[in-house]
């Protein structure tokens, strides 16, 4: 993310003066993963930017520390289908959404002690009629709560429960064990840029979007509680992503924080700010510019910039003018070959 002493509100900026109260520089760019000449140095200083000095994805792994450490049954006990420990997980993913979600809400969108400091979109989070309940936060608080932690916690139930019968390969408590367990904790979220960007132009086919994707869609402006509230098929495709562990080795703290890192980030990433900022510095990046402009416009943007699949695929907007007139030709064309 962007520090505002970068950000550019220039005459010439015409889309992104007229669409935007705060837009990072423009216009954005993929990571360096697949940047040519490939650098190693820039690769591992990305790397360590997405993690310290202090992130989303940081403060994930330690409440799944925490979760795993003091609120999660043994493999012994999750042998058996209770309703007291499958209960326990229950509320402790409600309060784990409520915390990350509803704290991000109170203090962004209620407290705001940094005022508009970096929002992108300078519209309000209210009433309107497109949304359940006639207002945009409840429908989310609904969705999320209703649908995305109850679809959460039964991702997380089945995948202990197959664990514990042995039917999920499992990680050794050897120190070669505990290295793969390291490695892969580091590369969940770039599974969630490679799973997230498929799944989701999946969402847009016209029949499953008409079905599911559209509750998530009616958020054109984004908050904290947008970012989990789905229609219960989209959760299903969405959270699926830990089933991936059938195959790939794992152990219950792998299971955790890949559900948690899913669950949790979307808030996150939907925060509709960019960071949380102190003394005009950002000291945690949030919600990403890239996928606000998805939000707004629809069918772009459906990955992230970790892995540059929408500029491979060319239906990456980049946010600004000359990247608006670009993604407006390319839906031109688009139209002409349906239609024609």
């Amino acid at each position: 993310m962007s520090d505002s002493s970068n950000n550019t509100h220039t005459a010439s900026n015409a889309y992104e003066n007229k669409h935007w109260q705060y837009h990072p520089t423009l216009p954005l760019q993929p990571g360096p993963l697949f940047t040519r000449p490939f650098s190693p140095l820039a690769v591992f200083r990305w790397l360590v930017q997405q993690w310290l000095p202090f992130s989303d994805r940081l403060l994930i792994l330690i409440l799944a520390l925490v979760s795993w450490a003091f609120f999660t049954p043994s493999l012994a006990q999750s042998q058996q289908l209770q309703w007291g420990w499958i209960s326990s997980l229950l509320l402790r993913n409600m309060l784990l959404m409520v915390l990350v979600a509803g704290g991000l809400h109170l203090y962004l969108n209620i407290l705001k002690p940094q005022g508009d400091q970096r929002r992108f979109d300078g519209s309000i989070l209210g009433h309107n009629k497109r949304f359940t309940f006639g207002h945009q936060v409840h429908d989310n608080i609904f969705w999320t709560c209703a649908s995305g932690v109850p679809i959460w916690t039964a991702y997380e139930v089945l995948m202990l429960w197959a664990m514990a019968h042995g039917h999920v390969p499992a990680l050794s408590n050897t120190v070669a064990g505990l290295c793969l367990t390291a490695l892969l904790l580091f590369l969940i979220p770039l599974w969630e840029t490679f799973y997230f960007h498929w799944i989701h132009r999946l969402l847009h086919w016209p029949p499953l979007y008409r079905l599911a994707h559209n509750v998530h869609h009616r958020n054109t402006n984004v908050g904290p509680w947008s970012g989990l509230s789905m229609h219960p098929i989209e959760h299903f495709l969405y959270l699926g992503t830990v089933l991936i562990h059938f195959v790939v080795p794992a152990n219950p703290l792998v299971i955790i924080y890949h559900l948690q890192f899913f669950a949790l980030s979307a808030p996150t990433s939907h925060a509709g700010h960019e960071g949380i900022i102190l003394g005009n510095k950002n000291v945690m990046p949030l919600g990403g510019f890239f996928h606000q402009l998805h939000h707004r416009h629809f069918d772009c943007n459906y990955g992230n910039l970790a892995i540059p699949f929408d500029r491979w695929l060319n239906s990456m907007h980049g946010g600004t003018e000359e990247s608006h007139q670009a993604f407006i030709t390319q839906r031109l064309k688009k139209k002409e070959r349906y239609f024609t």
